[in-house]
């Protein structure tokens, strides 16, 4: 059997003494678990390890796997030059990886390192197996924007890999919990945050890898986690195996939440194969949500399928739309979402049409197919998408940023002809301070220029 097991793993680097100075102790029953978990892989005896980590390169749209033969990696970014590892590549078992995740028809592979160095949340897994004498080589890959399922079946092509080359492995999950735990953490307090540790922790606990595949993206985004989709990927490498889970350990003592698990393998179950229950659970989620969708949304769907599906814009609005929408003008934002991460969002501050469904239309055309941020939305994607429409009420200036709310106010920057909007109640965009950088940076304003803001309020339809 030649998956021998798995572990979850958080990140700190104040978990190292040589970063925290101390500060480690606050944290300490992490720091003994970590050393337990590392232990007890010594003891499965592994010829690979396989890790996966938030904090290796990510693309929206492509698994990377790391290239070349080997790499090394310090702490020096956090004051601990001193803590530098080196390892080698299992080349053969990633190319392998690689292969079948191609057959799989999933983007992955080497294209697009940017960094060869080892991460932090690859370093700080390995400093610990390392001292438990763990010093195999290792394969080393990162996540991506792909949903819950591809996730899971990328670790499902590790595992046949794995199976082709008889290597004895072990999966490393490294990741982190919320990091919205505490007001008085670094990345502040959201209620969503002690509801993701709780769901995570149980899974772990209870080896129901499920819970894994289907948290609720919004929750996941506002609880600001990172290792979610790390977990995912190890559930895949774990399918129809049986396990023996273990939560050793969670701590949310700095704000951020850090879990550490084992899950040795002991036997074959059938049961454990979560693939299609994943798939079916995307497929009602997504359905549940079209069936909600009220005319606002359904209308910027219809625009943007007809044009992909047809070669051409709606040739008539549908009937009985309401008042609102016919005999009304107002500016409007289209926001397309695909696996929970954005996918295009397009609209006008002010109104350019004749009415709110003519700019409807046309914004939601444009956000499928116009966003710079992103390729146009193929029609194989049109029934993954989930869309919103916030309808914009008139802007008006205000002195100071005091007058600004985040998650009640919309903001736009301007500085001469330079100009930056952000919507509001934007998952991950908590302060007043986060807003302005963002619609900053969207108009190409500098923090020191003498910009002048206003505010609006939206009607968001979702």
């Amino acid at each position: 059997m030649p998956m021998l097991g798995a572990i979850i793993t958080p990140h700190p680097p104040v978990l190292l003494p040589e970063v925290g100075g101390g500060r480690e102790r606050a944290i300490s029953a992490t720091g003994h678990t970590m050393e337990e978990a590392a232990r007890e892989v010594a003891r499965w005896n592994p010829e690979v390890l396989i890790i996966s980590s938030p904090h290796t390169i990510l693309y929206g749209d492509y698994f990377h796997i790391a290239p070349g033969s080997g790499a090394s990696g310090t702490m020096a970014a956090f004051g601990a030059p001193q803590v530098r590892i080196e390892v080698q590549y299992d080349a053969r078992l990633r190319e392998e990886i690689i292969r079948r995740a191609e057959q799989a028809g999933l983007q992955a592979g080497t294209m697009g390192q940017r960094d060869p160095s080892l991460d932090h949340g690859v370093l700080i897994p390995l400093y610990f197996l390392c001292r438990a004498g763990v010093t195999c080589p290792i394969v080393r890959m990162g996540l991506s924007g792909f949903s819950a399922l591809d996730h899971y079946r990328l670790g499902q092509c590790v595992a046949q890999a794995v199976e082709a080359l008889g290597r004895r492995v072990v999966f490393v999950a490294s990741g982190d919990l919320s990091h919205k735990l505490k007001a008085d953490g670094p990345y502040g307090f959201a209620p969503e945050g002690p509801v993701f540790d709780d769901a995570v922790t149980k899974a772990m606990a209870s080896g129901d890898f499920l819970r894994f595949l289907t948290m609720d993206t919004s929750l996941c985004e506002r609880a600001a986690e990172c290792g979610l989709r790390s977990f995912q990927i190890m559930a895949g490498a774990l399918d129809g195996l049986a396990v023996r889970p273990n939560l050793l350990s969670h701590e949310g003592t700095f704000g951020v939440g850090y879990g550490v698990a084992v899950f040795p393998v002991t036997g074959q179950d059938d049961n454990r194969r979560y693939a299609a229950a994943c798939a079916q659970f995307q497929k009602e989620r997504l359905a549940a949500r079209r069936a909600r969708e009220d005319p606002w949304v359904r209308l910027a769907r219809l625009s943007l399928e007809t044009y992909l599906r047809e070669g051409h814009m709606l040739q008539a609005l549908p009937p009985d739309l309401p008042a609102e929408l016919t005999e009304q003008a107002a500016g409007a934002f289209v926001s397309l979402h695909k696996n929970g991460q954005l996918r295009g969002c397009i609209g006008t501050i002010a109104p350019t049409e004749e009415n709110l469904a003519r700019e409807i239309v046309l914004n939601a055309i444009s956000a499928g197919t116009r966003d710079p941020r992103f390729p146009p939305v193929r029609a194989s994607e049109l029934e993954e998408l989930e869309y919103s429409v916030d309808v914009l009420g008139q802007p008006e200036p205000v002195a100071s940023p005091a007058q600004l709310d985040p998650k009640h106010y919309g903001v736009i920057v301007s500085y001469g002809r330079k100009r930056g909007l952000l919507l509001p109640d934007l998952d991950g965009v908590d302060t007043v301070e986060q807003q302005l950088e963002i619609a900053r940076r969207k108009g190409g304003i500098r923090a020191d220029d003498p910009y002048t803001l206003q505010r609006f309020q939206v009607v968001r339809h979702s």
